[in-house]
This record gives C-alpha cells, sequence and structure tokens, in this order.
C-alpha cells in the first residue's frame, strides 16, 4: 500500500472528524477543561507542598515529602487527562450514533471506568517516566531504546482508552484488546496517524508562521504573547479534539465492520487486501461493545 493512500485516508478521516466538529462544537471542551483542571491540580498539589501557596505549612521540605509531591502530581495530571480524553471519545461516540453529546455526559460515562482509568494512568505514569529517564540518559544506547520503547508503547496502548471507556475490560485485559484492535486495523491506523500528523503539522506550521510575521512587523514580545500563546492553545486543543475523534471512527470500525455516521466516505481498508483480511479480523473480535 502506498504511502499516498494511507496520508489519503488520514486526511479523509481528518475532515470527516472536522465535520463531527462542526456539528458539534461543545466537544473542544473537554481538552479545554483538561487542562485547566490539570493546571489547577498541579498548583495545588505543589504550590502547598514547595510553599508557593499562601496555606501551604512550609516551604522547606524533606526530599521524600518533595519526591511524594512530585508523584503525586504526575499520576494526578496523568488522570486527569485520560479521564477527560475518556469522556470526549464518549461524546464523540454519542454523535456518530446521531445521539446530541454534552460534557457532562461524557464525564459521568468516564467516571463510571474511574478505577480502571486511574489504574491506566499510574501505568502510563511510571512507564512514562522511565522513558523520559532512557531519553534524556547520556548513554546513547539507553536513548535509542526510550526511543524505540516510546514509539512501541504508542502502538501497542493505541485503543486503551476507547476499551477501557467502550468495553467492560479490567485493567489486565485493555492491553491485550488494544494490541489485538491494532493487529487488525494497523493500515488504518497507520493511515490515520499520517493524515493527522499532516494536519497537525499544518495547524501549528500557521501558527508558527503567523507569529514569526507579527514579531518580526511589531516585535517579539507581540508576537510570541499575544500571537503564538494564545494561537497556540487553540491549535493544540483542535487537534486533541480531531485525535480523540478519529480514533473513536477507527475504533467504531474495527470492532463493528462498518464506517460509522461521518465516516462513510472514508477508505478505511487501507491495510487489507480485499474485504478477506477484515472480514477475518472481524471474526477474531473476542466480543463486541
Amino acid at each position: 500500500m502506498s504511502v499516498r493512500r494511507r496520508l489519503g485516508t488520514g486526511l479523509r478521516l481528518a475532515r470527516d472528524s472536522l465535520d463531527v466538529l462542526r456539528d458539534h462544537p461543545n466537544l473542544l471542551w473537554f481538552p479545554v477543561f483538561a487542562g485547566l483542571a490539570g493546571l489547577l491540580f498541579l498548583v495545588v498539589v505543589l504550590g502547598s507542598t514547595f510553599g508557593l501557596l499562601p496555606f501551604a505549612a512550609a516551604a522547606n521540605v524533606s526530599d521524600a515529602v518533595a519526591f511524594a509531591a512530585v508523584a503525586v502530581a504526575i499520576l494526578g495530571s496523568t488522570f486527569v487527562a485520560t479521564l477527560f480524553t475518556a469522556g470526549l471519545m464518549f461524546a464523540a461516540r454519542e454523535a456518530m450514533h446521531g445521539r446530541r453529546p454534552s460534557v457532562r455526559g461524557g464525564l459521568r460515562a468516564a467516571w463510571e471506568r474511574k478505577w480502571t482509568l486511574l489504574a491506566w494512568a499510574v501505568v502510563s505514569a511510571v512507564v512514562g517516566v522511565v522513558v523520559r529517564a532512557l531519553q534524556e540518559s547520556n548513554n546513547v544506547g539507553a536513548a535509542v531504546v526510550g526511543v524505540l520503547f516510546s514509539v512501541s508503547w504508542a502502538v501497542v496502548t493505541y485503543f486503551v482508552v476507547p476499551v477501557a471507556v467502550f468495553e467492560d475490560e479490567p485493567i489486565t485485559g485493555l492491553f491485550g484488546r488494544s494490541v489485538d484492535i491494532v493487529r487488525d486495523t494497523w493500515g488504518e491506523s497507520l493511515g490515520a496517524e499520517f493524515g493527522l500528523g499532516f494536519v497537525h503539522l499544518l495547524l501549528f506550521g500557521s501558527v508558527a508562521v503567523l507569529a514569526v510575521t507579527v514579531a518580526v512587523l511589531t516585535s517579539p514580545f507581540v508576537g510570541v504573547v499575544f500571537v503564538g500563546l494564545p494561537l497556540g492553545v487553540v491549535a493544540f486543543v483542535v487537534a486533541s479534539t480531531l485525535n480523540g475523534i478519529a480514533k473513536v471512527a477507527l475504533y467504531e470500525y474495527a470492532t463493528g465492520g462498518d464506517p460509522p455516521r461521518y465516516f462513510e466516505n472514508v477508505d478505511f481498508d487501507v491495510g487489507s487486501e480485499g474485504g478477506e483480511k477484515r472480514s477475518s479480523a472481524l471474526g477474531g473480535i473476542r466480543r463486541g461493545i
């Protein structure tokens, strides 16, 4: 299969995801609230620990307390991001099924899976810290291992959050189920990443060009603070929302066999040879939704 075909599939996924977003702009609130909630959590935990807030007990803390505070901050912010991502995916699925999604409904559905999502947040946070340590190591071999492991981990866990939200899988079954779906849709998933990555490049590239232009015409401060930062946040919110919508569309196709609403024109079978592979793949899915 050609790179052009994968890129075309991903671009159509991104375009149709934009159609979902156009009809349901309230989906944008999920990454917005995730960012605000995560920032507030970090301020409260780290600020109260290291004396940055008025109600902090003491500015001088022991190494053990400082380590515990940082660990709680990482875990908590990861859980917040996961919770809102799960809520976004539930709401996006509601839209694909012809229902009206809401932030409250999405978060309620995500909260029903809170313990599974929390367990996943713990695993994700620990792996993230380990990978970061490897990548920042002075040892070239360790840095390479960190990069390779990071890529492999992203592939293996690609569908972990939708599986956690839409299926009654415990934390021990999330990874195997995600791997099954990735294996069944490897071409489609890769095509989506190609296309969405290109769209993200256009988004952030446009913001960078505009910010640099304003900085040259006025001042670097104006270009960065009044153009680059706010438009960068907007681009990040849009990109995160499109990612969540497209991933749900892939999940729906992988587990249902038919393109979901809004995505009927997408040629999902970029990784299969005719319809035979898809039929075989669907026959191997262990359980439905």
